[in-house]
């Protein structure tokens, strides 16, 4: 006896294991993606599509689809649907939204990240009304009350020492909300982010 621990044996992993349908490892593992099904082979009760990356353009997706219709079970396949789609931060895509609009999508995410897929589903997912919310964007708060004491300081209007601690900014704020003044998005906890609205 050593007095050394037992090495515990592990299976070994490499990076040869094949990833689950739908997923990715490595190099490009988090980037937006779509998965584009040919609708012959769909209709003819056939799975047959790709998956394709929707940060490298429009092009691209474009050769993509070509390749996987020319490759499809069906002859002569000629159309095809988005049926799925990744990392798009919980943003929704239409099943048949056109190659130029996912691209937009997928830059919009790759800029403005989680709070911009809210923001873009706040707005029914209009993306041009998600782009132009962030020209109001106020900041991130820990409360609506947090937004309307730094709106208050910011103003420069002085309040007595003995009356501070009688405000209700927390009520402040919700009625800014309330009146339609601002509108807010949640991200996590005590991570408010306030914009004015239009």
């Amino acid at each position: 006896m050593t007095g050394r621990p037992e090495q515990e044996t592990r299976p070994v992993t490499t990076s040869q294991t094949p990833a689950v349908l739908g997923f990715t490892t490595g190099q490009g593992a988090d980037e937006p993606r779509i998965y584009v099904a040919c609708l012959a082979a769909y209709n003819g009760g056939r799975l047959h599509g790709r998956w394709i990356s929707a940060a490298c353009g429009e092009d691209h997706i474009w050769t993509e689809t070509r390749t996987m219709l020319a490759e499809s079970p069906e002859p002569d396949a000629e159309e095809w649907a988005v049926h799925d789609f990744e990392n798009f931060e919980g943003a929704n895509l239409s099943e048949y939204a056109s190659f130029e609009t996912v691209c937009a999508l997928a830059e919009f995410i790759a800029e403005r990240g989680r709070l911009g897929a809210k923001v873009h589903r706040h707005f029914g997912d209009d993306l041009s009304q998600a782009r132009a919310a962030f020209d109001d964007y106020a900041g991130e708060f820990q409360s609506l009350g947090d937004f309307a004491a730094t709106l208050h300081d910011e103003g420069g209007t002085e309040i007595p020492a003995a009356l501070e601690y009688y405000i209700d900014w927390q009520a402040m704020g919700r009625d800014m909300e309330l009146n339609g003044d601002v509108f807010t998005i949640e991200t996590g906890f005590d991570q408010l982010h306030v914009f004015w609205s239009r």
